[in-house]
């Protein structure tokens, strides 16, 4: 039996991200996704307008008059959600952990892909493959993925983004839509400016490169997750800091604008070897921070993508 509190949290992420879906996201998920191909549907008379190219040359002789064939999106797709349980991920200064957030944003994602009849699977990582979830459809199956999300405890502490990604690679034959949520901070092993508990994203082994590989057969979207607390720091005196990935702490005073700015220029450094990583995998991701309403966001994200599919 799970806790009365994980209970209570699959509940209300189950309430809130089906209506999201409903009256936010309808509609943009399909339209922002294609379909593996397209199958022929019927054969009708020629219309102006029609492509000359989708003539179908044997009805029309046969019946005498101009007709046109008719396709449909074949429209099943195969989700793969690919998250990230390590560490870092329970860290959060906004009333919710990144780990809380992982989980909104994958039930939301899963939602989507059920209400247009695909199916979902779920790879779950740190510095290890902790579980893989076979893709499947279905509501009862969407909520098996959000309890994994909240109750699942993981063997490692680490982050490797590329293991996930190779693993992907290996083992997915169809085409499929890959949404790896992550906060993507790997081990620094040489901090900036003495900034221990600080992560580069240019540091451990090369994800961008896995990240590469897999987007040469899956349509792939990175999304980050990150806090507030990881780009700026208040002044409140001295504090402790612990790497939740390693178990080391580090005291920082605050009260100090060199170790305040330190902190903020490491952070911009990491976003930004980060972000030109993300690009030499051609691949661009979508930020999203605790305790804000990810839904604005994700809904440009898909409004972007379909406007690239439509042109």
């Amino acid at each position: 039996m799970l806790p009365t509190e994980i209970r209570r949290k699959i509940r209300s992420i189950e309430i809130r991200t089906s209506r999201m879906v409903s009256d936010v996201l309808a509609g943009q998920y399909r339209s922002a996704f294609k379909g593996r191909g397209m199958e022929f549907e019927e054969v009708r008379p020629y219309m102006y307008g029609d492509d000359v190219r989708s003539i179908d040359w044997n009805v029309s002789a046969r019946v005498g008059e101009p007709h046109v064939k008719v396709f449909r999106e074949e429209r099943e797709l195969t989700v793969m959600l690919a998250v990230d349980l390590s560490g870092s991920l329970a860290f959060g200064t906004r009333a919710q952990l990144k780990r809380e957030l992982v989980a909104e944003i994958a039930a939301t994602i899963a939602f989507s892909a059920i209400r247009s009849n695909d199916r979902v699977g779920m790879l779950l990582f740190t510095d290890r493959i902790e579980a893989i979830v076979p893709p499947k459809k279905g509501s009862r199956h969407v909520l098996r993925i959000v309890r994994d999300l909240l109750a699942f405890r993981p063997e490692g502490q680490g982050t490797d983004v590329a293991r996930a990604l190779e693993e992907l690679d290996r083992t997915l034959s169809k085409r499929s839509v890959v949404c790896v949520v992550s906060d993507f901070l790997v081990p620094d092993a040489a901090p900036a400016r003495g900034i221990a508990t600080q992560r580069s994203a240019s540091a451990g082994r090369g994800w961008e490169g896995a990240l590469a590989r897999l987007r040469r057969r899956h349509d792939v979207i990175p999304i980050i997750v990150g806090d507030a607390r990881e780009r700026e720091l208040p002044d409140v005196g001295i504090i402790d800091l612990e790497d939740l990935e390693t178990g080391e702490v580090v005291a920082f005073d605050t009260g100090s604008r060199w170790v305040r700015e330190g902190w903020g220029e490491v952070a911009a450094e990491r976003a930004e070897v980060r972000d030109r990583l993300f690009r030499k995998a051609k691949a661009e991701p979508l930020a999203i921070e605790t305790g804000t309403d990810f839904i604005v966001p994700l809904r440009a994200y898909f409004q972007r993508r379909e406007a690239r599919r439509g042109g």
